[in-house]
């Protein structure tokens, strides 16, 4: 019974996806467009190139724009914490799982920040959630599980 409930939900996922795209792709949808949001896409840039600093200035305009965009508020977080700045990417991550507590980067960085901090209980809380919110499993799952386990590996020797 859980295989064909699985299956189901699968077959319901993948129409929803598919149908999804092509409305935004103007498959008969007859609302217009959603403003793209320019700070956010060069945000995105400015963190694939590193450019951290860049990225955060960008996605503090991004978020002035769009308060409740959990992507920026998990970038901002992922950011602040490459540049050191732990405590303001523990806030950015807290804010995009306000938005969407089952959001898979926010709660992944989340999790990396907790063990960066020394703090694998909150990590494996993070990992537990991931679990929970990647139904057929996902690479934020499995990077964070990666990380601590190699956190654990260090931790032992």
């Amino acid at each position: 019974m859980v295989a064909l409930t699985r299956s189901i939900l699968a077959a319901m996922l993948c129409l929803g996806v598919f149908t999804g795209g092509a409305l935004a792709a103007g498959g008969g949808d007859s609302t217009p467009a959603k403003k793209q949001d320019s700070y956010y896409t060069e945000a995105k840039k400015m963190i694939d190139a590193g450019n951290y600093k860049m990225a955060i200035m960008m996605l503090r305009q991004s978020l002035d724009e769009n308060p409740t965009n959990a992507d920026a508020h998990n970038y901002l977080g992922y950011s602040l914490r490459k540049s050191g700045n732990k405590e303001d990417a523990l806030a950015s991550y807290r804010n995009a799982l306000a938005i969407d507590p089952e959001h898979k980067g926010a709660n992944e960085y989340l999790g990396e920040l907790y063990l960066e901090m020394g703090q694998l209980d909150k990590a494996t809380e993070r990992l537990d959630v991931l679990d929970k919110a990647c139904f057929f499993g996902c690479d934020e799952y499995r990077e964070l599980k990666a990380a601590i386990e190699k956190y654990r590996t260090k931790s032992s020797s």
